[in-house]
């Protein structure tokens, strides 16, 4: 923890540094005010003279100057430690969020969304707590109490003898006890993962959920997910309570067994009444100081699961860097080639996803790629940009391997649909704009009229500054896909890749988007990954693949006459259709 304070207060140091010398300064007009209250009882009250008023008000104006200094001082490092706190775990927060936008697929596959979640929320605020208790009380309270002890030897040193005993305990009690609760504390949070993971894909399938009447199951599961927090937080926390009633016991144990000497010291002349009631003045604060260095170190225990899943983010190695690419290149064209490409997800995997791939894609081609599901059609194409990167062999784009490619260019060239169709808060324009920030209101409908989105985006009474809400909930789904092909046409790239990005559109609308792409974008190479054969029959070429591996390649009529998978397939749909 105390390397990631260092490493992200950055602009906040000033404050950082200053609050705990302002805590020290607290502490050292603190230590004054004992001592002052025993010469006020010594010298004021007790004197050979009797009472004298005058030392008495002297006396007692020092302590409340020393009393409103150390108010003063203490304030103003709280201050001071809220602003370095807060823009600590700012700057994490944010060095983390830098982290996970950088990730390739394959670093996103390591880790689950609501686990991200949590570790820049919770474990966050965690993390702030741990900050504003080692300013606060780590450094606060081991002053105190070293302070406090030397003023204690000074007084009596027979008596300060009881410490000697004491402090021993008290640490081999907080050391069991910190040893003990931090795994418990890792395990806490990866069952807190587990409860956000249940309530975001509740809460994202809520129609589903609805659909099927499925409110009692989902609620038992949710049930049991927060049952197991609440089980783990009661043996983790149950654990760190303990620490509370055996600082009690030790420090009371030594308030009887001051008193009981105390007292005697005093019957027998050895110690004056005042030296007596700042001694117990610097027992409260020495004890006072043990039991805050505990709670501080309680804190840090809990905040240490914080650290090492924050940690796990920034150390993640990322796979996919553009460091050592040159800033000037971009793809000249939108040609492709794949020359004895191989991929496995994992270095592990038993099988390798792509096997042997050997492709090449003259620029400005209408590709079609069929084949069953879980051939890999998608992996192939996400080698493109750069979503994943090849095991073996390599990819080119433009003449390029892309990995000479800074990833902004690459992938400024080559626009993606993906599978899953997502749309984000903001107005459809908002939305058509995150392909081109800069595209006109002209060039953004020229966009959606290309993937036949124009009709019924003009429709809603406010256009394209219509409200999509979050996700896209106000469309439908055939709606969603050409919103999206709209937002990847307004890249303008030189390689557009629709991965099964009609389904939810009838054929006739997926007939006039194709002929949209032949007639408005012929310079650009298209790929089109579908399950009908008539979204891709008119391509300039179709591969057909099987278990990653390409099966064959050609047109329509080469492949209906030579490739039995596909005439079978191709006999299959058009039957449907006929029926």
């Amino acid at each position: 923890m105390f390397k990631l304070v260092l490493k992200y207060t950055k602009q906040f140091k000033w404050a950082a540094i200053l609050a705990p010398i302002l805590v020290a300064l607290e502490v050292i007009f603190e230590v004054y005010i004992p001592k002052t209250m025993a010469a006020i009882i010594d010298q004021g009250i007790n004197g050979p003279g009797g009472a004298n008023m005058d030392l008495i008000y002297k006396l007692g104006g020092k302590m409340v100057l020393y009393s409103v200094i150390a108010m003063v001082f203490g304030a103003v490092s709280g201050m001071l430690s809220a602003i370095a706190s807060s823009g600590f775990i700012h700057n994490l927060r944010l060095a983390m969020y830098e982290k996970v936008q950088n990730f390739s697929f394959a670093n996103m596959d390591k880790f689950e969304v609501p686990s991200l979640v949590t570790r820049m929320t919770k474990d966050m605020r965690e993390l702030r707590m741990a900050y504003l208790a080692i300013v606060r009380m780590l450094i606060r309270s081991p002053l105190q109490l070293i302070s406090s002890t030397i003023m204690v030897f000074t007084i009596d040193q027979e008596l300060g003898k009881i410490f000697l005993i004491a402090i021993p305990v008290l640490g081999i009690g907080l050391y069991l006890i910190s040893h003990y609760a931090h795994p418990m504390f890792r395990v806490l949070m990866k069952k807190f993962d587990a409860m956000n993971s249940s309530l975001e894909e509740n809460f994202i399938g809520i129609r589903v959920v609805k659909t099927f009447v499925r409110e009692k199951f989902e609620k038992k599961k949710f049930e049991e997910s927060s049952l197991n927090v609440r089980k783990q937080q009661r043996m983790a926390e149950g654990l760190v309570i303990l620490n509370s009633p055996f600082f009690n016991l030790v420090m009371y144990a030594c308030m009887i067994a001051i008193s009981w000497y105390g007292g005697n010291f005093i019957i027998q002349g050895k110690m004056t009444t005042g030296d007596f009631m700042s001694y117990l003045s610097y027992l409260r604060s020495i004890l006072f100081g043990l039991m805050m260095v505990s709670f501080a170190l309680m804190q840090i225990v809990f905040a240490q699961a914080s650290v090492d899943r924050a940690n796990e983010i920034l150390n993640e190695k990322i796979d996919i860097t553009d460091d050592n690419c040159d800033p000037e290149l971009i793809p000249e064209d939108g040609s492709i080639s794949f020359r004895n490409v191989s991929f496995k997800y994992s270095s592990n995997a038993n099988k390798a996803a792509l096997e042997n791939i050997n492709l090449d894609i003259k620029s400005g081609e209408m590709i079609g790629i069929i084949g069953a599901t879980g051939s890999s059609k998608t992996t192939l194409v996400q080698l493109l940009p750069r979503l994943y990167d090849v095991t073996e062999g390599e990819v080119l784009v433009g003449g390029h391997n892309v990995k000479e490619y800074k990833l902004k260019s690459l992938r400024k060239d080559v626009s993606m649909v993906l599978q899953k169709n997502v749309l984000f808060s903001g107005t459809i324009e908002e939305n058509l704009k995150w392909g081109n920030p800069d595209a006109t209101h002209e060039e953004v409908v020229e966009a959606a009229k290309c993937a036949q989105a124009d009709d019924f985006v003009s429709s809603f009474p406010e256009g394209y500054e219509t409200d999509l809400g979050q996700g896209g909930v106000n469309v439908s789904g055939g709606q969603k896909q050409r919103l999206c092909i709209a937002r990847a046409l307004l890249k303008k790239p030189k390689i557009i890749i629709m991965d099964d990005s009609t389904s939810a559109v009838d054929t006739d609308t997926d007939k006039r988007i194709r002929k949209a792409l032949r007639e408005r974008l012929s310079g650009m190479t298209t790929i089109i990954i579908a399950q009908r054969i008539s979204s891709i029959m008119d391509a300039d070429k179709i591969i057909v693949m099987n278990d990653g591996k390409i099966e064959d390649i050609g047109k329509h009529h080469e492949l209906m006459a030579r490739n039995a998978v596909y005439h079978d397939l191709y006999e299959t749909q058009m039957q449907g259709v006929g029926e």
